[in-house]
């Protein structure tokens, strides 16, 4: 059927170490990205006009901005402006953690701004404090509203990072192009079998994602 290149030599490790890879950058983009997100997220809650507005740019410019672009600026860019050699990684590391972080303090804010103010009322009623309101009543529902798009967000980073081959990045995808062209001429469907395999690769990965986060979303709508 044309892919038996597929079980020769250490093809398959090869396109394994290269979803190593784009995980490694996902996962360390992710827990970055989470605390920086909150933060954004709480601050946006803050009356300070020019925090705000700071805030606001900066999440119009990530989200306007494409992430290809970022990566060029951050990998390319950052070379030529200051002198700083940024490997692969670490500039992909760095723009899906400012992309992570925008959307989501985005998230936080939304989260944060659709608890009723009747809550707040009620806790303050029975005597908390303004701390004491935001930890005990406010934080654990909007943390309940706040985890299904999280976990999207989560999906989408993962997918995203398939952009990070064009800066040099030896990720699943970049191991999969290597495999088509050194099999191209013995076995001329390499690239149907190798693109069918790299599909399957994200399947496996953003699918249980998938259904966690509509799991989510039923319990914290029940």
């Amino acid at each position: 059927m044309g892919a038996e290149f597929l079980f020769q030599g250490a093809t398959i490790q090869r396109l394994l170490a290269g979803l190593g890879v784009t995980l490694r950058i996902s996962l360390i983009s992710v827990v970055l990205s989470v605390p920086l997100g909150v933060l954004m997220g709480v601050l946006f809650m803050r009356r300070n006009p020019i925090l705000r507005a700071v805030l606001r740019v900066y999440l119009d410019f990530i989200r306007v901005m494409p992430q290809l672009v970022l990566l060029f600026l951050v990998f390319f860019g950052s070379a030529t402006a200051f002198g700083w050699n940024f490997s692969g990684e670490v500039a992909s590391v760095i723009v899906f953690t400012a992309w992570g972080a925008a959307e989501l303090g985005d998230l936080v804010r939304a989260a944060l701004e659709s608890i009723p103010r009747s809550q707040y009322d009620s806790a303050f009623a029975l005597g908390l404090t303004s701390r004491q309101t935001f930890t005990r009543v406010v934080l654990p529902q909007a943390l309940r509203r706040l985890l299904p798009p999280s976990v999207n967000l989560v999906t989408r980073i993962i997918k995203t990072t398939s952009l990070c081959m064009l800066i040099g990045v030896v990720e699943v995808v970049r191991v999969g192009q290597q495999i088509i062209d050194f099999n191209r001429f013995d076995y001329p469907q390499s690239a149907l079998w190798t693109y069918a395999v790299l599909a399957l690769l994200y399947f496996v990965i953003c699918w249980p994602l998938s259904l966690l986060s509509r799991w989510l979303e039923k319990r914290s709508s029940s």
